[in-house]
């Protein structure tokens, strides 16, 4: 099925400080290691900014774009509107731009839920993560409305359109974990990825 990737990217990085983007964690930035992933099982790569923070540097690649949020100000539902607004597919798969352990495997499992629905979203109890989902076109209508009556919780569009939730039990098969959802806001939590990278990688080069 042909994707578009969009990469949330235009946080401010309050907690930190700095652009946790532009962190290394094992080797490159968090935000290579993301467009890394998505390229992977995507035909374009479309990177959303506030109009503020602007482009980050990045090897280049056939179908990566910056934009800028049509509806400044507007959080995580304005980005992914103006992400799906620009796809040139009809599914898009949205990520954030702060994940340094996206797991290929689940992503293309999300995807291969999609047809029949506008979202396909991980649940992990009763917690949603709309930042490492499947969306699609048909979400543009009732994203609009929404943006248009300053109702900016992702979760409110849940009712609006066809949804598939993903479970805890089928995350856990590509990912016990649950390391897909982890995000850097704070020192702590970049110390944490960078030890957990380089034991992951430790653990890889034990491999037979």
């Amino acid at each position: 099925m042909e994707t578009t990737a969009i990469v949330l990217a235009g946080g401010l990085s309050r907690r930190l400080g700095r652009d946790k983007a532009m962190e290394a964690i094992g080797g490159a930035t968090v935000l290579q290691r993301v467009v890394d992933v998505v390229s992977r099982l995507s035909q374009e790569v479309l990177l959303i900014t506030a109009p503020g923070p602007g482009e980050r540097p990045l090897e280049p690649r056939p179908g990566l774009r910056w934009l800028s949020d049509l509806y400044p100000g507007k959080g995580s539902l304005g980005g992914i509107y103006t992400g799906l607004h620009h796809a040139s597919c009809h599914y898009s798969l949205v990520v954030a731009c702060d994940m340094p352990f996206l797991i290929p495997s689940f992503l293309s499992y999300l995807l291969e839920q999609a047809p029949g629905h506008d979202i396909v979203i991980p649940y992990v109890g009763t917690h949603q993560e709309p930042l490492h989902a499947v969306y699609s076109r048909g979400c543009l209508g009732p994203m609009e409305e929404l943006i248009q009556q300053d109702s900016l919780q992702i979760i409110q569009l849940l009712p609006l359109v066809r949804v598939r939730m993903v479970t805890e039990p089928e995350i856990d098969r590509f990912d016990p974990e649950h390391l897909s959802f982890f995000n850097i806001n704070t020192q702590a939590d970049l110390e944490w990825a960078r030890s957990k990278a380089d034991s992951l990688s430790a653990t890889l080069e034990r491999r037979p």
